[in-house]
C-alpha cells in the first residue's frame, strides 16, 4: 500500500511500482513526509498529493471507481477503510481477489469484530 522514496524524488524517477494502486511516500515516513503521489497499474496518476488523507482517499477510489479486487495480503485492511472510513457497506459481496481453496464469506471475520469491538468501546464512553 505504501512506497518510500526520497523526499526530492520526481515521478519520472520512482520504479518498481506495483500494478494495484499504492501510495508513494515522499520521505522517511507517512506521519512526516512532506508530499505524496499515488500510483496505479505502475504509472504515477498524480505526483503531489500534500497530505496522507489525501493520497489514501485517492488510491481508495481508485480501488473503487476502476472496480480492482484488493490484493489478498491487503483485503482485510482496505475492506476495513472501506466499511469504516468510507461508509460503503454492501450487504453482500467483497472486492477481495478469490482463494480457490476457502469458501469466501460476505465481510472478513477479522474485520467484522474490529468494527464491532470499535462500536462496543464508542457505546461504552
Amino acid at each position: 500500500m505504501f512506497l518510500k522514496v526520497d523526499e526530492t524524488c520526481l515521478p519520472s524517477e520512482v520504479d518498481d511500482l506495483p500494478s494495484s494502486p499504492c501510495i508513494v511516500v515522499c520521505g522517511s515516513s507517512p506521519l512526516t513526509a512532506g508530499h505524496f503521489m499515488v500510483a496505479v497499474d505502475q504509472t504515477i496518476v498524480n505526483g503531489s498529493v500534500p497530505n496522507v488523507v489525501d493520497a489514501l482517499t485517492l488510491m481508495f477510489a481508485a480501488y473503487y471507481c476502476l472496480n480492482i479486487s484488493y490484493p489478498t495480503e491487503l483485503g482485510g485492511t482496505l475492506e476495513f477503510l472501506q466499511r469504516c472510513l468510507f461508509k460503503i457497506n454492501p450487504d453482500k459481496g467483497t472486492k477481495r481477489e478469490r482463494k480457490a481453496s476457502k469458501k469466501q464469506q460476505s465481510v472478513n471475520p477479522k474485520v467484522l469484530s474490529l468494527i464491532t469491538n470499535i462500536a462496543d468501546f464508542e457505546w461504552r464512553e
